[in-house]
C-alpha cells in the first residue's frame, strides 16, 4: 500500500485518544498474559485482539482512522509482549534471592530493556521489514484486519467479502476452542510408543491459529519446521530415552527427556542458526543504519518533506543517544542489585563488562528475534530459547571471573546477578520479537514509522508500570513452584524455573554442555544444506525454522507444516482464477481469521481462569476416549469446509464498487 493517500489527506495517527485506549487495553492484556504465562507456560499475541477492540471503540467516533487503530494495537501489543519477562524475573523468587518484586527496581529493569529493544529495532526496520521478503504472519494478519475493517466502513465490495471471510474463520476458531475447553472434544492429542530401544511421541494441539500461521509463513518455513520436528522426535528423543527402563511410565520418561535434554539440543541448534542468520543479515543492517543516517542528514538540511511518510524513522542521533543514555541507569541498577554480594568488591570492572554484554548481546538478540518473528510470527517464536542463550552468556562471564561450584552463598549471589542481567537482555528480546511485527503492520497500512516507534516506547512504559504489582499479587496469592515455602497451589512458572536451573547449572558446575554442543553441530549441518539448496535454486530450509522445530513441543509445531501445505495448494488454485490477487488475498484473510478468533478467545479464557482459579473452568465432562477420533474428524471437516466455502467466495467475480 502506498502512502500517496496519506500525503493527500493527512490522517489522525498518534492521538491522545489512541494513547489512552492503548493504555487501557494494555492493563487488561498484560494482566491476562502474566497470569496465563505463569500458570500454564503460554502467552497469547495481543496485537490482533487489540486491533479488533480498537476498531470497535473508534468506530463510535466519526474521526477514527486506520492509522489511529494501528497506534492503539502497537501500544497494546508492545506491553502485552513485554509480559514475557515473567519467563525470567520470577526466577529470583524461585532461587530465594527475592521474597517479592521491588517495584522500582523491577519496573526500571523492564522499562530499560524494553526501550533498548525499541531503539535497536529502528535500523532493523529498514533491514528486516522494508528490505526483506520475510512473511511476518501476525504483522500481515493485523494489517489485513485493519484494512478490511476500514474498507468495509467505506462500503467497498472486496473488503465486505474479506470481512465476511475473517468473521467466518474467526467464529469457527473461537467456537472450536470453546468446545474444546468444555472437554466435549479434545484440545490436544498425544500418543507415546517405543521406537528402537527408546521411546517417543506424536502429539498436536487442535489449533486453527496454527493452521493460519502455517498458511501465512509458506511452504519453505513449514517444511523446515517439519524437518526439525522429525530430527527431534524420530532421532533425538528415542536416542536419549534408550534403553527404556522396564515398567517405566513412557509418557513421563519422554516428557522429562524432551524438557530437560532435547530442548537444550534445540537451543544449541537455534544458537548456531542465529549466529549464521545474523552474519547473513549484517549487510542489510549496515545498509539500514546508513539509510537512517542519510535520512537524518536530509532532516538537518531542511529536506524532511522530501522523505516519504513511511520512511520517517526516529532520527538515528536520538536512537544512538537513547541507547548510550540508557546504559547509565542500567549500570546504576546493576550496582544497587550487586550490593552485599561478591560482585560489590569488584563492582566497576564487572559492571562495565556486564554493560558491554548487554550492549552486544542486545544487538545480536534484537536482530535474531526480529528475524524469527518475521519467519513464523511473534507468538510461535521460541523466545524462551533466546532466554536460554542469554542466561548462558551472562553465567559464563561470571564463571570466567569467579569460577563455578564454589561457596554456596557466593554461588547463589552470582546466580541472582546472572538472572537480573538476563532480565534486562530478555526485555530487549521480547520487544524486538514483537515490534518489527508491528512495524510491518504499519508499513502495510501506510503508517509513519517514528510515530509507531514512539507508541512502542509508550507501550513499554505502560507495561513496566503494571507488570511488577501483578507479579507481586500473584506471588502473594499463590507463590511459584520451587520457591522456598511454596504451597500446593503455587504457579508452575515453567520457563523461569528452567532458566534459573540453567544459571545454577553453569555456576554450580554441573551443566551438560555436550547436549548444547550436539545441537550446534546439527545447526552447522542444516546451514550447509540450506546454502547448498540456495545455490541449486531449490526450496530453502531456513536453519532457524529447523531449530524451532527441534526446540518447540510437537503439539505447538505439527499443524504449522499442515497449514503451510494447505496454503500452498490454495495459492496454486488462486493463480488459476480470473482475479488471482484477490483470490490469494482471501486466503490470507481466512488465515488471519483463524488467528483472530483464537487470540480473542485466549484473552477471554485468561480472564475466566483468573476469576475462577481453575485450570479447566469450562470443563463439562471428564476426559474420555471417544473424544479423540471425534475431534480429528470435526477439525478436518471444519477446516476443509471453510476452505471450500472460501473458494466459492474468492472465485466469484467482484461487482463494480
Amino acid at each position: 500500500m502506498t502512502s500517496d493517500p496519506a500525503k493527500a489527506v493527512p490522517m489522525a495517527e498518534l492521538t491522545i485518544r489512541g494513547v489512552i485506549l492503548g493504555a487501557l487495553i494494555t492493563l487488561l492484556f498484560t494482566a491476562a498474559n502474566v497470569y496465563l504465562g505463569l500458570k500454564i507456560g503460554l502467552t497469547f499475541a495481543t496485537s490482533i485482539p487489540a486491533a479488533v477492540i480498537s476498531m470497535a471503540v473508534l468506530r463510535l467516533f466519526a474521526t477514527g482512522t486506520i492509522l489511529e487503530n494501528n497506534i492503539v494495537q502497537t501500544i497494546a501489543s508492545a506491553a502485552g509482549t513485554l509480559s514475557a519477562i515473567i519467563f525470567v524475573l520470577p526466577g529470583l523468587v524461585i532461587i530465594g534471592w527475592w521474597q517479592g518484586f521491588p517495584y522500582w527496581l523491577s519496573a526500571c529493569t523492564i522499562a530499560l530493556g524494553g526501550i533498548l529493544g525499541v531503539m535497536y529495532s529502528v535500523p532493523l526496520r529498514r533491514a528486516l521489514v522494508t528490505g526483506s521478503d520475510l512473511p511476518y504472519p501476525e504483522g500481515v494478519a493485523a494489517a489485513e484486519v485493519l484494512k478490511v475493517g476500514a474498507g468495509s466502513r467505506e462500503g467497498l465490495e472486496e473488503n465486505r467479502r474479506g470481512l465476511a471471510a475473517i468473521v467466518m474463520s474467526a467464529l469457527a476458531a473461537a467456537g472450536f476452542s470453546i468446545i474444546a475447553k468444555t472437554r466435549l472434544i479434545a484440545e490436544e492429542a498425544a500418543t507415546f510408543f517405543k521406537l528402537g530401544a527408546g521411546a517417543t511421541s506424536v502429539s498436536t494441539s487442535f489449533s486453527m491459529a496454527l493452521i493460519g500461521v502455517g498458511h501465512l509463513v509458506g511452504l519453505s518455513v513449514g517444511v523446515a519446521m517439519f524437518v526439525g520436528l522429525l530430527i527431534s522426535w524420530l532421532g533425538i528423543v528415542p536416542w536419549l530415552t534408550a534403553p527404556l527402563p522396564a515398567g517405566a511410565d513412557m509418557a513421563e520418561v519422554v516428557g522429562t527427556t524432551f524438557r530437560m535434554k532435547a530442548r537444550f539440543i534445540g537451543a544449541g541448534t537455534i544458537g548456531i542458526a542465529a549466529i549464521w542468520t545474523l552474519l547473513k543479515i549484517l549487510g542489510p543492517i549496515i545498509s539500514g543504519i546508513r539509510s537512517a543516517m542519510a535520512a537524518n542528514r536530509m532532516r538537518r538540511e531542511g529536506n524532511a518533506g522530501l522523505l516519504d511518510l513511511t520512511e520517517r524513522d526516529l532520527p538515528i542521533g536520538i536512537v544512538g543517544g537513547t541507547i548510550a543514555a540508557a546504559l547509565i541507569p542500567i549500570g546504576l541498577l546493576l550496582w544497587i542489585f550487586a550490593q552485599g554480594g561478591p560482585i560489590a568488591a569488584h563492582a566497576v570492572p564487572v559492571i562495565g563488562l556486564t554493560l558491554a554484554y548487554v550492549l552486544v548481546a542486545g544487538i545480536v538478540i534484537a536482530s535474531v528475534c526480529g528475524y524469527m518473528a518475521g519467519l513464523i510470527g511473534a507468538s510461535n517464536s521460541p523466545i524462551s530459547g533466546v532466554g536460554i542463550l542469554a542466561v548462558l552468556g551472562a553465567s559464563l562471564i561470571l564463571a570466567a571471573i569467579y569460577g563455578s561450584g564454589g561457596d554456596k552463598s557466593q554461588t547463589q549471589a552470582l546466580i541472582a546477578y546472572a538472572l537480573f542481567v538476563t532480565a534486562i537482555v530478555f526485555g530487549i528480546a521480547t520487544i524486538s520479537n514483537d515490534n518489527l511485527q508491528d512495524l510491518k503492520t504499519g508499513q502495510l497500512v501506510g503508517a509513519t514509522p517514528w510515530k509507531q516507534q514512539v507508541a512502542l516506547v509508550l507501550g513499554v512504559i505502560f507495561g513496566a508500570i503494571v507488570i511488577p504489582p501483578i507479579l507481586d499479587l500473584l506471588n502473594s496469592a499463590f507463590g511459584f513452584a520451587g520457591a522456598p515455602g511454596a504451597g500446593p497451589n503455587a504457579l508452575p512458572a515453567p520457563q523461569a524455573a528452567l532458566i534459573s536451573a540453567l544459571a545454577q547449572g553453569v555456576l554450580g558446575g554441573d551443566l551438560d554442555w555436550g547436549l548444547i554442543g550436539f545441537g550446534a553441530l546439527i545447526g552447522a549441518v542444516v546451514v550447509a544444506i540450506d546454502e547448498g539448496l540456495g545455490r541449486a535454486g531449490k526450496l530453502r530450509l531456513p536453519p532457524l525454522a529447523v531449530g524451532m522445530g527441534i526446540y518447540l513441543p510437537m503439539s505447538l509445531t505439527l499443524l504449522i507444516p499442515v497449514g503451510a501445505l494447505i496454503g500452498h495448494f490454495y495459492n496454486r488454485w488462486a493463480e488459476r482464477q480470473a482475479n488471482p490477487d484477490f483470490a490469494e488475498r482471501m486466503g490470507v484473510l481466512m488465515a488471519t481469521g483463524f488467528i483472530v478468533g483464537e487470540s480473542l478467545f485466549g484473552v477471554a479464557f485468561a480472564g475466566i481462569v483468573a476469576a475462577t482459579n481453575s485450570d479447566a473452568p469450562l470443563a463439562l465432562v471428564e476426559e474420555n476416549g471417544w473424544a479423540m477420533p471425534l475431534t480429528i474428524l470435526i477439525f478436518a471437516l471444519v477446516v476443509g469446509g471453510l476452505y471450500a466455502r472460501l473458494r466459492g467466495w474468492a472465485g466469484k467475480p467482484l461487482q463494480p464498487s
